[in-house]
This record gives C-alpha cells, sequence and structure tokens, in this order.
C-alpha cells in the first residue's frame, strides 16, 4: 500500500484522467480530511493543466461521520474547480450509501462501479472540457470593492471589508487580489496587519482554491497576522475547515471590537 498522499496519484495524460487511490484509507477526522484534499490540489497545480477526469478507488475506504462534512465540502470545492466529471469504483456499501445519499441532496452524478473497467469506460463517454474557454458571468467589479480597503496607519492595520458581496469564481478572486496588492504597493509600506470582515460574504466552492492560493501568498508577503469576523457564515467554516491542515490560526472572532483585541494580542506575541 502506497505509504503517501502524493504515491496514490496519477495522472494519465492521454486520457486526461487523475486516478486517486483511496483503497484501504481510514478517514476519521476533518484534520486529515484536509491534508488528503490539500495535497490533491498542490500536485494538480503542479500538472499546469486546469481540468481532468476524476477515476476514485473506494476500495476498503472507511469515512466516519466526524470527517464527512469536511470530506464533501473540500471534495465539492475541488469538483467545482478542476473536474470534467467523477467516477468511482470498488465502493464499499456503507460508503457507497452516503455516497448516494449526499449525491441526491448535493444534486451530484454518483457515477459509481463495482471495478475499474467500467468505472473507464464511463469516463470515456465523458466530453472534455479543455478545449472549450470558460466564460464567467461578470459578477464583482472594480467599482464594487474599490472603497473597500483603508489604513490605520497608526496602528498598522489594513481594514479590509468583505460585507455583503459574493466571490463567485476564479475572475473575482484575481479582481480581489490584484486590488488589495496594489493597494498595500501603494500603502508605503510592505507588512500590515490584517482586519477582515466577512459578514454576509459568499464565497461559491468554484472560488475557493484560487482563494485560498492567492490569500495564502498574499499573507505570506505583507501579513504581519490576520483576525478575521464573521458571525456563524459558512465562509468562517471554511476557513476553519482549511486552517486545520495549513499551518495558519483561523483567528476567526464574532464582532470587529473582538478581531481588533486579538490584533493586540499579535502584536504583544510579535514583540
Amino acid at each position: 500500500m502506497p505509504d503517501t498522499i502524493q504515491e496514490r496519484i496519477t495522472f494519465h495524460n492521454d486520457t486526461q484522467i487523475m486516478e486517486v487511490d483511496f483503497s484501504g484509507l481510514h478517514f476519521a477526522e476533518s484534520e486529515q480530511v484536509n491534508h488528503v484534499y490539500d495535497v490533491l490540489e498542490q500536485e494538480i497545480t503542479q500538472t499546469g493543466e486546469d481540468k481532468w477526469f476524476f477515476l476514485i478507488n473506494y476500495s476498503g475506504t472507511k469515512i466516519d461521520p466526524g470527517a464527512w462534512f469536511a470530506y464533501s465540502l473540500r471534495g465539492k470545492d475541488l469538483n467545482l474547480t478542476h473536474s470534467q466529471g467523477s467516477v468511482r469504483f470498488d465502493v464499499g456499501e456503507e460508503t457507497r450509501k452516503e455516497i448516494e445519499r449526499r449525491a441526491n441532496t448535493e444534486e451530484f452524478d454518483v457515477n459509481l462501479f463495482s471495478n475499474r473497467d467500467d468505472a473507464l469506460r464511463r469516463i470515456a463517454e465523458l466530453p472534455s472540457k479543455r478545449l472549450a474557454k470558460v466564460v464567467y458571468k461578470e459578477n464583482l467589479t472594480l467599482e464594487d470593492i474599490k472603497d473597500r480597503v483603508s489604513f490605520l496607519k497608526s496602528e498598522g492595520i489594513m481594514d479590509i471589508d468583505f460585507s455583503n458581496i459574493t466571490i463567485a469564481h476564479v475572475d473575482d478572486v484575481n479582481l480581489v487580489y490584484d486590488f488589495l496588492e496594489n493597494a498595500i504597493k501603494n500603502s508605503g509600506r510592505t507588512k500590515w496587519y490584517f482586519l477582515i470582515n466577512y459578514d454576509n460574504c459568499r464565497i461559491y466552492p468554484e472560488a475557493w482554491i484560487p482563494y485560498s492560493q492567492r490569500g495564502k501568498s498574499l499573507n505570506i508577503n505583507h501579513s504581519l497576522g490576520s483576525a478575521r469576523y464573521a458571525p456563524g457564515s459558512e465562509t468562517a467554516e471554511e476557513i476553519r475547515s482549511r486552517a486545520e491542515s495549513q499551518e495558519f490560526r483561523p483567528n476567526i472572532r464574532n464582532t470587529r471590537s473582538e478581531a481588533m483585541a486579538l490584533i493586540e494580542e499579535i502584536k504583544q506575541k510579535n514583540g
């Protein structure tokens, strides 16, 4: 059995298939799930190709109830961003029933087969999306975000307001992060504490992977520490989920004043 997740991933360039071997894996907790999906995202990025057919071996796979939410969340993000179609095979009874139940409630094609050959035949029937240029419906514009950043210079804080906006796809992600990077470039300093308002902010599943990647880069290059606030939002849960495996603290509070207090704590730790 492969020792690492990387060894369980094979890219078949001639058929545009990413084959993932989950056989014998036991997903016991969300942190494990998030690590696996982090690796999948990284491996896809390194291929230079954005779209793949997913062929997944579930033979002997077990997913505990406590891991299913993270598994479903990250799987949905990965499929919407990078999949041309997903086909699964050798699914055990318990996992099969749970996948079928979730397919019914989350409206995706279950594509379950008892063996690899039938799964491959199903993939051969699916159309490739690589040649089709994706054209996104315009959602955010510069006008929507140009007044959403301010600098509290005496406190060293970059105040970012993502409240009541929807980040729907990669074009939105790039618009937002290009704007943030330019704002920092023009601010007169390289590093800031980030104070981010996520109240009623929505980030669609297909936008999460590029959003996470651009956010990580911005934090590495320009953040002295980040504090986020959003009372009970779905976005907050996604951030907490990704923080489990990506070695950053989610630092999410319910109110702006609580987030400001957290920044003060970070400043004291930074000395």
